[in-house]
Protein backbone atom coordinates (compact mmCIF):
# COMPACT_ATOMS: atom_id res chain seq x y z
CA UNK A 1 0.00 0.00 0.00
CA UNK A 2 2.62 2.38 1.21
CA UNK A 3 4.43 1.54 -3.01
CA UNK A 4 1.18 2.52 -4.50
CA UNK A 5 0.87 6.20 -2.30
CA UNK A 6 4.62 6.56 -3.28
CA UNK A 7 4.03 6.00 -6.59
CA UNK A 8 0.87 8.24 -7.22
CA UNK A 9 2.91 11.06 -5.29
CA UNK A 10 5.79 11.17 -7.30
CA UNK A 11 3.53 11.17 -10.41
CA UNK A 12 1.46 13.89 -9.08
CA UNK A 13 4.70 16.08 -8.16
CA UNK A 14 6.06 15.62 -11.72
CA UNK A 15 3.23 16.73 -13.45
CA UNK A 16 2.89 19.33 -10.83
CA UNK A 17 6.72 20.53 -10.61
CA UNK A 18 7.91 19.88 -14.09
CA UNK A 19 7.68 23.09 -16.11
CA UNK A 20 4.82 23.32 -18.35
CA UNK A 21 5.14 25.09 -22.30
CA UNK A 22 2.69 27.72 -22.27
CA UNK A 23 0.31 27.90 -25.46
CA UNK A 24 0.81 31.39 -25.50
CA UNK A 25 -0.28 33.19 -28.81
CA UNK A 26 1.94 34.21 -31.45
CA UNK A 27 2.41 37.94 -32.51
CA UNK A 28 1.12 37.06 -36.26
CA UNK A 29 -2.03 35.35 -34.25
CA UNK A 30 -2.97 38.21 -32.30
CA UNK A 31 -2.78 40.64 -35.32
CA UNK A 32 -5.05 38.11 -37.19
CA UNK A 33 -7.43 37.60 -34.32
CA UNK A 34 -7.66 41.53 -33.94
CA UNK A 35 -8.03 42.37 -37.91
CA UNK A 36 -11.14 39.32 -37.87
CA UNK A 37 -12.86 41.12 -34.52
CA UNK A 38 -12.29 44.26 -35.64
CA UNK A 39 -13.11 43.55 -39.55
CA UNK A 40 -16.36 41.56 -38.30
CA UNK A 41 -17.50 44.24 -35.32
CA UNK A 42 -17.43 47.04 -38.29
CA UNK A 43 -19.37 44.81 -40.79
CA UNK A 44 -22.07 44.06 -38.12
CA UNK A 45 -21.80 48.01 -36.95
CA UNK A 46 -23.15 48.32 -40.82
CA UNK A 47 -25.36 46.08 -40.66
CA UNK A 48 -27.19 47.05 -38.38
CA UNK A 49 -27.17 50.44 -39.72
CA UNK A 50 -28.60 48.91 -42.94
CA UNK A 51 -30.91 47.17 -41.11
CA UNK A 52 -32.51 50.16 -38.59
CA UNK A 53 -32.19 52.48 -42.24
CA UNK A 54 -34.91 49.79 -44.03
CA UNK A 55 -37.23 50.34 -41.04
CA UNK A 56 -37.00 54.11 -41.41
CA UNK A 57 -34.91 54.67 -38.47
CA UNK A 58 -32.02 57.18 -38.90
CA UNK A 59 -30.72 57.00 -35.24
CA UNK A 60 -27.05 57.69 -34.89
CA UNK A 61 -26.44 56.81 -38.11
CA UNK A 62 -23.58 59.08 -38.48
CA UNK A 63 -21.96 58.25 -35.34
CA UNK A 64 -22.10 54.46 -35.82
CA UNK A 65 -21.02 54.72 -39.66
CA UNK A 66 -17.85 56.52 -38.35
CA UNK A 67 -17.05 53.89 -36.17
CA UNK A 68 -16.96 51.43 -38.50
CA UNK A 69 -14.65 53.40 -40.54
CA UNK A 70 -12.86 53.59 -37.34
CA UNK A 71 -12.65 50.07 -36.67
CA UNK A 72 -12.22 48.79 -40.20
CA UNK A 73 -9.11 51.21 -40.62
CA UNK A 74 -7.83 49.34 -37.47
CA UNK A 75 -8.84 46.29 -39.17
CA UNK A 76 -6.57 47.10 -42.36
CA UNK A 77 -3.38 48.45 -39.57
CA UNK A 78 -3.03 45.02 -37.94
CA UNK A 79 -3.84 42.86 -41.53
CA UNK A 80 -0.51 44.74 -42.72
CA UNK A 81 1.22 44.22 -39.39
CA UNK A 82 0.24 40.20 -39.46
CA UNK A 83 1.82 40.12 -43.05
CA UNK A 84 5.25 42.15 -41.92
CA UNK A 85 5.27 39.60 -39.07
CA UNK A 86 4.92 36.77 -41.40
CA UNK A 87 7.22 38.03 -43.62
CA UNK A 88 5.28 37.58 -46.88
CA UNK A 89 4.07 40.84 -49.29
CA UNK A 90 0.33 42.00 -48.41
CA UNK A 91 -1.91 42.13 -51.23
CA UNK A 92 -1.10 45.73 -52.06
CA UNK A 93 -4.13 46.31 -54.24
CA UNK A 94 -6.63 44.71 -52.25
CA UNK A 95 -5.36 46.65 -49.01
CA UNK A 96 -5.42 49.74 -50.89
CA UNK A 97 -8.91 49.07 -51.80
CA UNK A 98 -10.39 48.37 -48.53
CA UNK A 99 -8.54 51.57 -47.11
CA UNK A 100 -10.54 53.77 -49.77
CA UNK A 101 -13.59 51.96 -48.89
CA UNK A 102 -13.55 52.80 -45.00
CA UNK A 103 -12.16 55.87 -45.37
CA UNK A 104 -15.26 57.05 -47.84
CA UNK A 105 -17.17 54.92 -45.37
CA UNK A 106 -15.51 57.58 -42.45
CA UNK A 107 -15.97 60.74 -44.73
CA UNK A 108 -19.35 60.45 -45.97
CA UNK A 109 -20.70 61.95 -42.56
Amino acid sequence: MSRFIFITLLILLTFIVSPKQMLAETPLDVYMNDFYTKSNEARKILKEIETNLKEGSRKNVCLRQKEAARLGLLANKSLIKAFEMGGTEPPKEALKNSQKKWESILNKC
